[in-house]
């Protein structure tokens, strides 16, 4: 790479795409921690191509504006297609949103932006990292990132590193208990009653006929919502032991009952759920306060995980060259 993509005097210019199943976030920065140059979002809607021609467009007239970028990076809804050595890497692969199953994300990137290298990962395993470099989880190297909106994703690191393995993390669909009371057969169309299937914003949204930001504070399925909620935290708890558990999305603002309560009640949940099992004080009051939190970065945690990616895949092609 030369000069003229971030190498002169001019400190990098980074791009940025959180790719959300409702809407695409894009942005340019220098320095995340320093905010955004430039941010703008468009609809995900069901055509692929022209949403990628579009981002391409923003992110060239950025250039334009300011300097060459020196790298991007891509934190997208998923499933995807991590593994490099795959001729499918950079795909959305069995994805239920129309237009998007097979998308290659990256080829359009690739084209417009010849030798920049790209950072790509999901969503949350984007927010992950923006939360751990930037955010609620700064300076811990084992925690877990869990947004909770039209769909529920999870990422996270451990001794330091986004966790990988034989595809990513998939825990908005780990397999949920039924209560007593709940006939719901939830919205997941893969797995009916998963987390995401039971405590989305759509199963939410089916559930009473209203959005969350509508129910009452003391409409019931907010107990509901939170005791699901308290199950699947605990299981993450116990199969990941994180130090910390960052929860994000939409839902979490929780409408007129309000954020505070809402994380309240779900903490009270996990520690019911986990029965005093594990013997740590950062699972019991007060502590465990500053166990499950909301993102510092608030909705910017996507993006900025973006852009953090960015900046990794650029120090990974400084180092061979």
């Amino acid at each position: 790479m030369g000069t003229e993509f971030g190498r002169g005097n001019a400190a990098p210019l980074f791009g940025a795409i959180e790719a959300g199943g409702t809407k695409f976030v894009c942005g340019v920065s220098a320095d995340p921690s320093q905010g955004l140059l430039a941010r703008e979002q468009f609809s995900t809607g069901d055509d692929p191509e022209r949403l990628l021609a579009q981002v391409c467009a923003w992110l060239a007239d950025q250039e334009r504006r300011h300097h060459p970028l020196a790298a991007l990076g891509v934190a997208s809804f998923g499933p995807l297609e991590l593994d490099v050595r795959s001729p499918h890497y950079g795909r959305i692969t069995t994805t239920p949103k129309p237009g998007w199953a097979q998308c290659d994300l990256l080829a359009p990137l690739r084209r417009a932006f010849p030798g920049r290298p790209i950072g790509f990962d999901t969503d949350v395993n984007g927010a992950a990292l923006g939360e751990g470099r930037y955010g609620a989880a700064r300076g811990l190297e084992d925690f877990v990132y869990i947004t909770v909106g039209t769909g529920i994703g999870g990422g996270g690191m451990a001794r330091g590193a986004l966790l990988h393995g034989l595809v990513h993390p998939e825990m908005g669909h780990i397999a949920m208990p039924r209560l007593d009371d709940d006939t719901f057969e939830g919205t997941c169309p893969f797995h009916g009653r998963c987390w995401e299937g039971l405590c989305s914003g759509p199963a939410l949204a089916q559930r009473t006929g209203m959005a969350a930001e509508q129910l009452a504070p003391d409409h019931p399925e907010w107990d509901r919502l939170a005791r699901y909620m308290g199950y699947a935290l605990a299981t993450l708890t116990c199969v990941l032991s994180p130090r910390r558990i960052v929860l994000g999305g939409s839902v979490r603002k929780a409408g007129a009952l309000g954020e505070a309560e809402f994380f309240r009640r779900i903490r009270s949940e996990l520690a019911s759920a986990l029965g005093g099992y594990i013997a740590s004080p950062h699972l019991r009051a007060p502590l465990l306060d500053e166990f499950l939190v909301p993102p510092k970065l608030g909705d910017n945690a996507g993006i900025v995980g973006a852009l953090a990616l960015a900046q990794d895949a650029y120090a990974r092609a400084s180092r061979t060259h």
